[in-house]
């Protein structure tokens, strides 16, 4: 077997499925991958490698590498090494990231620039995966394209070229360190695909159904529409290409409980978890507003959790008691929940690898398993929907999976799974003949992650107390009929409060009523760069909308105190750009912040409202944050040009950072005198000083 290294960098899980989907498919191409996270770095050694090296990476929210990918970029960021230093190496690199926020793929990108300056070479172009439009669109062709690139790659330098499972179709003449550019999108490897049309018996029934269904319906395909559970020419006529079906690998065994004590502690985390009490609920905003915002205070006064301001930390949040209730009841497992759930590895699978998922505890019940364990919401994926589609008697809904999961129904799957939000509860419900074994279950669903939420205070100013807020998120899913569904930690947080939830008043909490104060589980997250200048004499330009506002009202108070600290210290001017809908419904925090702006902690407060156009109290209409800081372009300019400051952004990825980031390109442009490109130049500058930093969410 020709051997390559095979390192991922994960975030969320995504790099970590696609390395392993990777690792599996190198086997029927002759390979074998040597497959580990990045961070693993005492089982590998890219000094001493000589085989090739496959990177996949993730990219965080901000455009940083992910947490995994920490040390190893530290360690090649070493500005000691020489510029040969892995001269000997030849690599592919796979980029996932989300064209939604100002640095797609930048957790790639980072890692391949720095390679390069080391003398890396690539023998296989990198690709650029965008979450935005669907991953698949360009992983799929990139894994497909890989085996020939390693089979060049191993002929070129000589090495096993005589091996057997060589790609056909690469002549001689191409053997050369050209690095191998991958096919066009949405071309699929053969091997990989299923064709439907002449897979033998098992699919005909299938074919048969589906011819009998033509003749019946051609004269009704007007008369609807698309949907999830039913296609149209030229879709539901065609054959299709499905993916291989994804090796089991689990086995599942439900036995009677003892009824043991479990704690959602169990679930295994990196971080160390803390039980700490909810001492304040406050609603920031109006009942009439269109989002309702609520701030929470924790007391982690008996415990070591620390934190400085502009640090997050994430919430352990269980799923929806009644979404769990309704998955046992489609998988008519209800009488079951209480059960204890025993897993091992399949003696016969063909997973390569195959080890028990680390998020499940040992010997928990079913119920705790669905509510705590595992991420019962996520979009699911065209390998599980490849796995649904055999769980499925009814053939016209087993047809109706296999399209949603083949090259050929790309579009129904991001437009009616993906975009739709569609989740497994959804599918079960639209497809009643559809009984997966809970096996699968595990086999498919990613951990339930932590949600992560910004500090909204400093521990100067509340010692002992951690403030966060959010807003509790409302979506409609589409997926089967038009259900309202909470987000699943604010829908969670806002039920547990309820009971203690104050209006937007300085009150303090009724007698006694601390007492019932309900307790949850946070975990600090990695520290990032998202902190005040080391310098208090150094300009700062915040710019948070809505509840992006949370970091620098902890920036405010820390300031705030460290003024009363040294009456005669050198501050710096500190900006804040707001932005909200209603300045009578959603202004959040306005009392604090005209307390900050009087007491000359907060020099200048900019808002914009962008709902009430009569009452900006901009000196002309704006509407938008980055409206108003165009408007203050020549001082915004001044600061980050001319006197070192630093800016900051938090909130919403999708438009907000996004329409501020084109706002600094056209103020820099302007204000210095240069072209577009130049602009961008200087801002990419700033973000390498850590002087244009972003706290942004999708």
């Amino acid at each position: 077997m020709r051997r390559f290294l095979l390192l991922y960098a994960t975030q969320r899980g995504q790099a970590k499925a696609i390395a392993e989907e990777i690792s599996e498919q190198a086997v029927a191409h002759g390979f074998s991958a040597d497959l580990h996270c990045i961070s693993e770095s005492d089982k590998y050694d890219l000094k001493m490698e000589r085989a090739p090296l496959v990177v996949v990476v993730s990219t965080t929210g901000t455009g940083d590498p992910p947490d995994t990918a920490r040390k190893f970029v530290k360690e090649i960021q070493d500005k000691t090494l020489p510029a040969d230093f892995l001269a000997h190496l030849r690599y592919g690199l796979l980029g996932l990231g989300d064209s939604e926020y100002t640095y797609f793929c930048n957790g790639g990108k980072v890692i391949d620039k720095r390679l390069q300056e080391l003398g890396a070479q690539h023998f296989y172009d990198t690709g650029h995966a965008d979450d935005c439009v669907g991953l698949e669109l360009v992983v799929e062709p990139w894994i497909a394209g890989l085996w020939a690139a390693l089979t060049k790659h191993f002929r070129s330098s000589g090495g096993q070229e005589e091996m057997s499972g060589a790609l056909p179709g690469i002549s001689k003449a191409s053997l050369n360190s050209d690095p191998v550019k991958p096919p066009l999108l949405h071309i699929g490897s053969q091997v990989e695909l299923l064709r439907l049309d002449d897979s033998g018996r098992q699919h005909s029934e299938v074919l048969e159904q589906n011819e009998t269904n033509r003749g019946q319906t051609n004269g009704l395909i007007e008369d609807f529409e698309s949907s999830l559970i039913r296609s149209k020419p030229p879709l539901s006529q065609a054959s299709l290409s499905i993916p291989a079906l994804p090796p089991e690998y689990l086995q599942v065994h439900l036995q009677e409980s003892l009824g043991q004590e479990e704690s959602p502690a169990s679930v295994t985390s990196a971080d160390p978890v803390f039980q700490v009490p909810i001492s304040k609920a406050i609603q920031l905003t109006t009942n009439d507003a269109i989002k309702t915002t609520l701030l929470l205070e924790l007391d982690i006064s008996k415990t070591e959790f620390s934190y400085q301001p502009g640090d997050a930390f994430s919430v352990i949040c269980p799923n929806s008691d009644l979404e769990v209730q309704n998955l046992l009841h489609s998988l008519q497992l209800t009488d079951k929940r209480e059960h204890c759930v025993l897993l091992k590895i399949r003696a016969d699978t063909r997973k390569k690898g195959a080890a028990l998922p680390q998020h499940v505890p040992e010997r928990c019940s079913l119920q705790f398993l669905l509510t705590w364990c595992l991420e019962i919401r996520a979009v699911p994926k065209k390998a599980f929907l490849r796995a649904l589609a055999d769980c499925t008697r009814d053939s016209a809904e087993k047809r109706r999976l296999q399209e949603l999961c083949s090259k050929q129904g790309a579009g129904d799957y991001n437009r009616f799974v993906r975009d739709a939000s569609a989740c497994l509860l959804d599918l079960l419900l639209a497809f009643p003949s559809c009984q997966p074994p809970l096996s699968l279950l595990l086999e498919h669903l990613p951990k339930l992650q932590p949600r992560p939420y910004s500090c909204a205070s400093s521990g100067l100013f509340h010692p002992g107390r951690l403030h966060f807020i959010f807003n509790i998120v409302e979506f409609a899913s589409n997926a089967t009929a038009v259900v309202l569904r909470k987000g699943v930690c604010t829908g969670w947080l806002a039920t547990l409060v309820a009971s203690i939830l104050q209006p937007n008043t300085q009150a303090s909490p009724a007698d006694g009523r601390e007492a019932l104060a309900p307790k949850i589980s946070i975990s600090p997250r990695a520290t990032n760069s998202f902190h005040l200048p080391a310098d208090p004499s150094t300009p700062i330009i915040m710019v948070g909308p809505g509840t992006g506002i949370a970091p620098f009202i902890g920036f405010l108070q820390h300031r705030a105190k460290l003024q009363e600290q040294y009456p005669e210290g050198n501050f710096g001017a500190m900006w804040l750009f707001f932005g909200c809908r209603h300045k009578d419904r959603d202004y959040l925090f306005r009392d604090e912040l005209r307390h900050f702006l009087q007491r000359g902690v907060l020099t200048h407060l900019k808002v914009s409202f962008s709902r009430d156009a009569a009452l900006q109290e901009e000196e002309a209409p704006v509407k938008y944050v980055q409206d108003s800081l165009q408007l203050h372009g020549p001082q915004v300019a001044r600061i980050l040009l001319h006197e070192k400051g630093c800016l900051y952004v938090c909130g919403d990825a999708k438009n907000m950072a996004k329409d501020v980031n084109d706002a600094l390109v056209e103020i820099i442009s302007k204000e210095a005198g240069v072209d577009k490109l130049e602009a961008m130049k200087t801002l990419a500058t700033l973000k390498e000083e850590k002087r244009y930093l972003q706290d942004i969410w999708s």
